[in-house]
């Protein structure tokens, strides 16, 4: 899971056309769903693949308090540097979402994976084993919150697929930002390309980094949520750029 990221935390960035507003945007979304199913800030809120920091360091900001990890130790510590610019006190490791019983404990209001990070896992025993430590680190009565891609069975899977997100600008550096998809079954390979023009005594520069995904359903991550014990489960439709699955702890 981590080579995508080692390799490109520190222009990740870049895969938005605005991060700022994208750190806004998505925190006020997921405010929006904790407020719904579990309370107001402050909350405790645990983000197992909390990558450089997009989800994290927005709810954050609205007064939720943080723990996060990531199983890219480059992600976390670029995660790390973004909070203490913000002034923001998050408490940052470095771990794999199925080990975060063992890193986190079971205190969290909150349990949030976002971003398709899910689909990395790539069996169903994988993801049930994260699910289970999802399950262990909250509290009676706290949520699961788990956004991904909507795979359909209907999508097109035909290789190579180039997917091109645009030119992006940092600092006096510009960037074409495109992403290709090999796809064999259920499972694909994904490279982020990061293309740096050539200007003046500036020479061109390509960082990619790659990694795979599985096309798991939210149907199949709902059943899994309730096979890791979870009380209820929901696929929110409308609420974050990408569907939302939702479980929630028994409170008995």
């Amino acid at each position: 899971m981590p080579e995508l990221y080692e390799e490109i935390a520190s222009i990740y960035h870049l895969v938005y056309p605005d991060w700022g507003a994208a750190i806004d945007q998505q925190a006020s979304a997921l405010d929006a769903i904790f407020g719904q199913w579990v309370g107001s800030p402050p909350l405790s809120v645990l983000d197992v693949s909390c990558g450089i920091g997009t989800q994290t360091l927005g709810l954050a900001a609205l007064g939720h308090r943080l723990t996060a990890s990531d199983v890219s130790v480059a992600a976390v510590e670029r995660a790390r540097r973004e909070a203490s610019q913000r002034w923001l006190s998050i408490e940052f490791r470095v771990g794999d979402m199925r080990s975060c019983r063992d890193l986190h404990g079971s205190v969290f209001d909150v349990v949030l994976s976002a971003d398709n990070a899910v689909p990395h896992l790539l069996s169903d025993e994988a993801i049930l084993e994260a699910f289970r430590g999802f399950h262990e680190c909250l509290r009676p009565g706290g949520v699961a919150v788990v956004t991904v891609r909507d795979y359909l069975p209907d999508e097109d899977r035909l290789s190579p697929q180039l997917w091109p997100y645009g030119f992006r600008t940092d600092g006096d550096s510009r960037y074409f930002v495109v992403q290709t998809r090999d796809w064999d079954g259920d499972v694909y390979d994904v490279a982020m390309y990061f293309i740096r023009e050539a200007r003046g005594e500036q020479p061109a520069k390509v960082v990619v980094g790659s990694s795979r995904y599985r096309a798991v359903t939210t149907d199949r991550l709902q059943s899994l949520f309730r096979e890791a014990g979870f009380d209820e489960t929901h696929r929110l439709d409308g609420s974050f750029f990408q569907p939302v699955v939702l479980a929630r702890r028994a409170t008995g």
